[in-house]
């Protein structure tokens, strides 16, 4: 078969599909369809074809068709494969439903563009979506009204939530990391917004305080919301009552720090009845205690930077002593710079009252500015402040400087756990794993999620919030784990524990992660990422709606090819693009 143009005196030529074929050793055509009507284009596409030059088709295709809409894809088929992978969906709920997938949908915009539930909406829309998330979900016409309404149907199912968590992550004798943290809060109407110690830096806004129980690894497990005004160690008691009535876990160790797991909560919500053991450490003044009593000297670690102790004043309890050199050293160096910062802005105040003009009056007011400077630089303890009505003097408290001088890098770690059980070494490491807990709060309030600001009036909505938060964390965390050959994140730790001369030395990164610092490459030859600029990375596959103008074929979706780093990481995390456009065939019908 050939195309063949035929003059047609002062008419355009037509053009005419025509077949060559012998008959009695002659060669003959025949026309089989005059093709005049179509557009040259095309015309031109079915020449080349019939000559076996259909590779060069690809010339036209600019013309054959029109992308009408791209959607950012690879990000979320890989967070959404993530958490069904984990089984979240089922874990929300064993039953598919639309209150369901919103939930869904509102965790895995956590992670790819944590913002605002109406921002969320919005790109769940068809209209004005910003990935394939509302289209796979088949969500695309999703309201913010929804997405509350969902929520709502979220918070009763919490406990049974967590209790699957736990099931998976944490069972009998094994521990449990607890801390907690505060977030500010917009807005003055919500009863769980209080005003009360900010760990933001944010003075005098309300905020609400939320504490977190993780595996020893750092994986969440629960959340609890508490008022913004509820101090560290109020909220043990009903930490404990989760673990044993909810949790069914009949002995457990809880790892918590100073200011969390004090002597008045171990007397009352942590007595060894319970099953319920414990690792903390000693405050400043308890240390001071023991050296006081001759029951910790530096000669004890001449040769060694661990040393196990015992004190009256706590019996039935191990002590273990541990002395960093570095850490002694940091502070040796950090503390005359404070004390000079805290003395300038002092003699400020001392000026103030002396000045001729508009002296500084009232011991209300010296005050104020007294207690302003010294809770900034925490050296309060340090000054001995006299305020009269009309002048306001300091000084160094010499003896008190002195005898934290002599502290500089020991701490005493204090726990019920039996030495059969753990041996000083793990009680140091198992304090020390609380980092973990710590580089989840980074992560839910600066580097990831961003939970806060939070501008939910009703608790209820605060609390789901943070729920969402938590399982957004879940699926991130487990992320993390498969990802880590790709990110800056360690992915060789054992190696680096095995490195590592003691527990009490600062913890060291491995070889391979060092190279990987340094380098800025995998040892794949392959970019490194942190963990936001490889979702980034991952969003360039893009779910494109391709509609070729012939009027007999219908729009199809085409996806991205991946790049080498982008398919490594798929292959890491184990999922799929999720989209039914991959099984379909180039359609060569707009010929």
């Amino acid at each position: 078969m050939y195309v063949a143009d035929v003059p047609n005196r002062n008419s355009p030529p037509a053009i005419l599909l025509r077949e060559s074929y012998r008959l009695d050793g002659e060669v003959k055509s025949r026309t089989l369809a005059n093709i005049s009507h179509l557009p040259a284009h095309q015309i031109e596409a079915l020449r080349l074809a019939l000559k076996g030059k259909l590779p060069s088709v690809t010339a036209s295709l600019p013309d054959s068709f029109l992308i009408s809409r791209s959607r950012p894809h690879g990000h979320v088929a890989a967070v959404l494969g993530s958490l069904r992978k984990l089984k979240l969906d089922s874990i929300l709920d064993p039953h598919p439903s639309r209150q369901r997938d919103l939930v869904i949908a509102m965790i895995v915009a956590r992670i790819l563009d944590p913002t605002s539930k109406l921002a969320t909406a919005r790109g769940l829309h068809s209209d004005t979506l910003h990935s394939s998330l509302g289209e796979l979900l088949d969500l695309d016409s999703a309201g913010e009204t929804e997405l509350y309404n969902a929520m709502d149907w979220l918070l009763p199912r919490q406990e049974r939530i967590e209790q699957e968590l736990a099931k998976r992550h944490l069972s009998d004798g094994s521990l449990v990391l607890y801390d907690l943290t505060s977030t500010y809060f917009e807005g003055r109407h919500c009863p769980l917004a209080k005003l009360g110690h900010s760990r933001d830096d944010k003075a005098g806004k309300l905020q609400i305080v939320f504490g977190l129980l993780t595996n020893p690894r750092g994986c969440p497990v629960a959340v609890e919301v508490f008022d913004g005004n509820t101090g560290d160690p109020k909220t043990v008691a009903s930490q404990v009552k989760k673990l044993r009535e909810r949790f069914s876990l009949q002995h457990v160790v809880l790892v918590g720090d100073r200011g969390m797991i004090t002597s008045a909560r171990i007397r009352q919500d942590l007595p060894t009845s319970h099953g319920i053991d414990w690792i903390s450490a000693l405050r400043a003044s308890q240390i001071q205690v023991l050296v006081r009593d001759g029951k910790l000297q530096m000669s004890l670690f001449d040769k060694t930077d661990l040393v196990e102790i015992a004190h009256p004043a706590f019996s039935g309890e191990r002590l273990v002593a541990c002395y960093n050199p570095l850490l002694a050293e940091e502070r040796a160096r950090k503390r005359p710079d404070l004390l000079a910062a805290t003395e300038k802005q002092l003699e400020k105040i001392a000026v103030a009252t002396r000045r001729p003009k508009r002296p500084l009056r009232g011991k209300s007011n010296i005050g104020i500015r007294a207690g302003k400077v010294l809770n900034r630089y925490k050296m309060g303890k340090h000054f001995q402040l006299r305020i009269e009505e009309d002048s306001f003097h300091y000084e160094r408290k010499k003896a008190n400087i002195e005898s934290e001088q002599s502290l500089d890098g020991i701490y005493v770690i204090r726990t019920s756990v039996k030495a059969e059980a753990l041996s000083s070494q793990q009680v140091v490491e198992s304090y020390k794993s609380l980092s973990g807990v710590e580089r989840a709060f980074r992560s839910l309030k600066t580097v990831d999620l961003h939970v806060r600001p939070i501008h939910h009036r009703l608790p209820e909505r605060v609390r789901a919030h943070i729920l969402l938060c938590m399982l957004a964390y879940y699926v991130e965390w487990h992320m993390r784990q498969q990802l880590a050959p790709l990110l800056f994140d360690d992915h060789d730790k054992p190696q680096a524990q095995a490195a590592r001369t003691s527990i009490v030395a600062p913890a060291k990164r491995s070889p391979a992660a060092e190279r990987k610092a340094l380098t800025k490459m995998t040892d794949d030859g392959l970019k490194a990422h942190s963990f936001q600029t490889l979702l980034g990375d991952l969003a360039t596959i893009v779910k494109n709606r391709i509609q070729p103008n012939g009027q007999t074929t219908s729009a199809f979706d085409m996806l991205t090819t991946p790049t080498t780093i982008q398919q490594k990481a798929l292959d890491l995390l184990g999922v799929p693009l999720l989209t039914s456009a991959l099984g379909k065939s180039f359609p060569l019908a707009f010929l």
